[in-house]
């Protein structure tokens, strides 16, 4: 499509400030950023949209400008809604370098443009493939009862007989087409989230190819244009809150015109994730506000009547929550001035949502305010989880861990870490203000443990767990040494198995049958071995304090 026909659309509130001789330039896609440099983004031909948040002064509209016109993007359209009228700034450095510039009105949102450009440019490419994006706009803008993604996944499967999913970031899956078949198994989701955060970290474009078994899938991307990352100047600040479109396919030799299409799918897909992110607004107010009192030391009675409040909208149909827990996650980057808030907490609205569910609905009872770069969830827990005081039910800090370890060491890359922390459930408002306080404490003992995915619980805090992540380096390495050295050169020089044999004797609780019987042992065997090592440590394991010392040592090591 050409320049002109969006300026002669009257419903996308179009106006043009520079560039009249450009008009006849066509559009092969859409983008919407705020990015200061969204060169990796772009291939050119683009409509870029922007709601002017990269810019701090006049200065930086040459840079911005220059950057675009050397990808060869078709014309940028700048909204009205932040700065009112347009910086002449801006309009100097478009006309510099004779990139078309129009104005959006502030009535008209980004994703009416985005859908529109998308529908015409696969119209004009693809042909009847146009119908397919066509209907995928409708239905996904016809409210609730569209369907949302599940219907643009079921029409690549019957119009393009195309097997795709999406995929959440921690690999949870989202949305599936019926045509799909049976759900992707968990561990297949997970690398593929794994190899799309991997591949977004190192800058590389979508999709990725990635081989599983004798399947090729290829991952694209999807990209929000109205999150709160929007304005983000670093891949680390949105890597890990981006859901991916994963498709049965190799795309490394589709045609132009169907890479085109699935993009603009992607771009479709995203409105949809836009809407649930507004949609998640109240939630998170709420959270804000019931946080807000708990941390100023609020009456408990002015916690509970707000917590009253809450309770219909974050448990709809199940009426109030008799208990409630407290989740505290943290996204820390190794080096330079990173933002973390808004992407902590977008990750742990994905990150306390069942793994094995699909669809939005579990995230609708999920409440996640964010306090600097802290994340912090109010998790209500129904009648029938509560009935059991949260011992075994609600949210477990080794089930978290397990499900998200994977796909997020990957997008971490090295140079990050994800902690999270979990409370007891408490029953009334009076133990907010302590089950707050104890998901702190439970992420700073994850955080002081080695790994890039880390998770603690509040059952650890009652324990020797709660004590050794804070016992300094060198104090470690001494106390182990003196007491584990000796055994690590002995098994070393001897081929023996005095560590192992250790680990099971204090794991029995130094019973020498059971620990005989696990190990496949004679009894006299074991004696020996148990000997060989008080006469390397100098220490007794019939008495408690030298058992005690072996345990620890064994932990801290």
């Amino acid at each position: 499509m050409r320049l002109r026909a969006l300026l002669d659309t009257d419903a996308l509130g179009l106006r043009l400030l520079g560039g009249e001789d450009e008009l006849d330039r066509t559009v092969r896609g859409v983008m919407t950023t705020d990015l200061r440099d969204p060169s990796r983004y772009l291939s050119g031909g683009e409509l870029v949209l922007t709601g002017l948040a990269w810019r701090r002064d006049a200065a930086d509209s040459e840079p911005f400008v220059r950057i675009l016109a050397q990808a060869g993007v078709a014309a940028l359209a700048a909204g009205e809604a932040e700065l009112g009228d347009i910086p002449e700034d801006l309009v100097t450095a478009c006309a510099r370098h004779r990139l078309p510039l129009f104005a959006v009105h502030e009535s008209v949102a980004f994703a009416t443009i985005t859908e529109h450009v998308v529908r015409q440019v696969s119209g004009e490419r693809a042909g009847d493939l146009a119908a397919v994006v066509d209907r995928h706009r409708r239905m996904m803008t016809s409210g609730p009862a569209g369907g949302g993604p599940d219907v643009v996944l079921d029409l690549l499967g019957s119009d393009l007989d195309l097997r795709a999913w999406v995929l959440s970031p921690t690999g949870r899956l989202i949305a599936g087409s019926e045509a799909a078949g049976p759900a992707l198994p968990a561990e297949l989701c997970a690398k593929l989230a794994a190899e799309h955060l991997a591949a977004a970290r190192t800058g590389r474009r979508g999709p990725h190819r990635v081989p599983a078994g004798p399947t090729t899938y290829s991952l694209f991307p999807i990209r929000s244009s109205a999150r709160a990352p929007q304005a983000a100047r670093d891949v680390r600040e949105t890597v890990l809150s981006d859901w991916v479109l994963a498709v049965e396919a190799d795309a490394g030799d589709w045609a132009e015109e169907r890479l085109d299409l699935l993009q603009g799918v992607t771009q479709l897909i995203a409105v949809e994730r836009d809407r649930r992110d507004a949609a998640r607004t109240v939630r998170r107010r709420l959270a804000q506000e019931v946080l807000e009192l708990v941390q100023t030391g609020a009456a408990p009675a002015e916690i509970a009547a707000r917590l009253r409040v809450a309770a219909p909208v974050l448990l709809p149909g199940l009426g109030a929550a008799p208990h409630w827990q407290v989740v505290v996650a943290r996204v820390e980057w190794d080096g330079g001035e990173v933002e973390t808030g808004p992407v902590a907490q977008s990750l742990l609205e994905e990150i306390l949502v069942d793994p094995l569910a699909t669809g939005p609905e579990p995230s609708d009872r999920i409440a996640v305010a964010h306090v600097g770069d802290e994340a912090i969830a109010l998790v209500p827990l129904p009648a029938v989880a509560a009935e059991h005081d949260g011992s075994e039910t609600g949210v477990l800090a080794d089930t978290l861990l397990a499900a998200v370890r994977e796909p997020l060491s990957a997008g971490l890359d090295g140079d990050g870490r994800v902690t999270l922390g979990v409370s007891a459930a408490v029953h009334s408002a009076e133990g907010l203000r302590g089950a707050l306080e104890e998901a702190r404490h439970a992420r700073r003992v994850a955080g002081a443990r080695t790994g890039r995915v880390c998770a603690a619980g509040h059952q650890e805090l009652a324990s020797h767990v709660l004590l050794l992540p804070f016992v300094p380096d060198d104090v470690r390495r001494a106390f182990t040494a003196r007491l584990l050295d000796p055994l690590r050169d002995y098994d070393r020089r001897h081929r023996a198995e005095l560590i192992p044999t250790l680990e099971a004797f204090l794991e029995c609780d130094g019973s020498w049958t059971r620990c005989a019987s696990r190990l496949h042992l004679h009894v006299n065997t074991l004696r020996y071995r148990v000997g060989r090592i008080e006469q390397l440590t100098g220490r007794d394991l019939s008495r408690l304090e030298d058992k005690l010392d072996f345990f620890l040592a064994l932990r801290m090591s």
